[in-house]
């Protein structure tokens, strides 16, 4: 929008300069942003079973993770299953 108002008065400039104008001046954006760390308040919160737990063996737990790599072309999931007393996947 602000480089639409600037052409309109002959000031030149693309979309990424007005960006790093706007950051050194300190100025952001009035929109509501997405606030992904705040629970929903009807989500289950689950507890965590390993806590009173010892590991001390192997194959005893067996933990999953899942992570998305971008790629140059679209992106792929990593998942790498591993146990959790000998860390081998």
């Amino acid at each position: 929008m602000l480089v639409r108002l600037l052409r309109r008065e002959n000031i030149r400039g693309g979309r990424r300069h007005v960006g790093t104008l706007m950051r050194r001046m300190g100025i952001t954006a009035l929109y509501c942003k997405s606030n992904t760390s705040r629970r929903h308040p009807k989500r289950k919160i689950w507890p965590y079973l390993l806590r009173n737990m010892t590991i001390d063996k192997a194959n005893q737990i067996w933990v999953l993770d899942t992570t998305y790599v971008p790629m140059a072309r679209g992106f792929v999931y990593l998942t790498a299953v591993l146990d959790w007393t000998s860390r081998k996947i």
